[in-house]
């Protein structure tokens, strides 16, 4: 125990960089911190810190020693929470990353909420590539492949562009039959924020890409307003089938093309791997999971 109290204040030390702040964190004194690191020190034979009169830093060897103290404290405290939450209800903040287009998550994480009122959800919304570990996220939701080995990820669902209008523009604007028809049409684009270039659609004719110049009528970073304008009979969209499920199973928005759309996605759940599963974010990862992509069925009439 004294060995892993001796570790306790090697791992506040490095990440505060200050003795001070360590010691504050574990209620002792800073002389008493420095005493057990050096201490440390002596045993391992080793100098785990620079020392000068405003701060401390780690040395090459401090810093691998770091990384192995987090691991070893992260396994205790996973049985610590495995053994005292096997009965446990979900309850707690979780601190959730999601891209902009997340609002048009909003229907299934309400959903969540209700189910878990005991869960303090804390959203964040931003296309950048955050940290997840480093900026304190529970988990973060994302487009794509993910490489990161330091995290465990999940497979919530997949989608499909899709090319949508509104019935009163259809009946103003001829039915595309073909995409090159498009160039005729009324185009709404969405604009990448981190980048600021427009989303290709991702036309095809017999599997085979196609690169057609479209009309730009209006662009938007965010998906919402194009969905309003698609709505209001202002032209045609290439949006994510999730987005417009509702619409279209309520026939706001008709889809056209169906057949001459090549590209997919997939939406993902992130979390450190070495963090343990928590009840509240095992039940979001399951819950995302279930309900995020499941099917709308058209009201009854």
């Amino acid at each position: 125990m004294d060995s892993l109290g001796a570790l306790n204040a090697f791992v506040r030390a490095a990440e505060a960089r200050s003795f001070t702040e360590a010691a504050a964190q574990l209620g002792v004194s800073p002389s008493a911190v420095g005493k057990a690191i050096a201490r440390l020190e002596n045993r391992l034979n080793v100098r785990l810190f620079h020392r000068s009169t405003r701060s401390v830093t780690l040395t090459p060897e401090g810093s691998l020693f770091l990384e192995r103290c987090r691991r070893i404290f992260c396994e205790v405290e996973a049985a610590e929470t495995e053994l005292m939450q096997t009965q446990e209800a979900p309850r707690g903040k979780l601190r959730v990353s999601l891209p902009m287009a997340g609002m048009l998550l909003m229907p299934t994480l309400t959903a969540f909420m209700r189910a878990y009122p005991d869960v303090e959800i804390d959203l964040d919304f931003s296309d950048r590539l955050v940290d997840v570990i480093d900026e304190g996220f529970d988990a973060v939701v994302r487009t794509g492949e993910i490489g990161d080995s330091r995290l465990m990820t999940r497979l919530i669902g997949t989608y499909h562009p899709v090319l949508v209008g509104s019935p009163a523009y259809f009946e103003t604007h001829r039915t595309p039959r073909t995409p090159q028809e498009l160039s005729h049409h009324l185009c709404l684009h969405h604009r990448f924020p981190s980048t600021g270039k427009l989303e290709p659609w991702p036309l095809a004719h017999d599997g085979s890409p196609l690169d057609i110049d479209l009309p730009k009528t209006a662009v938007s970073n965010a998906l919402e307003p194009l969905i309003h304008m698609a709505e209001q009979g202002l032209g045609i969209a290439c949006l994510p089938d999730f987005t417009v499920r509702e619409q279209l199973a309520a026939g706001a928005l008709v889809a056209v093309l169906e057949g001459h759309l090549i590209q997919c996605g997939s939406y993902r759940i992130l979390w450190p791997s070495s963090r343990h599963l928590s009840p509240k974010l095992r039940v979001f990862v399951d819950f995302m999971a279930a309900n995020l992509f499941a099917p709308v069925r058209p009201s009854a009439q």
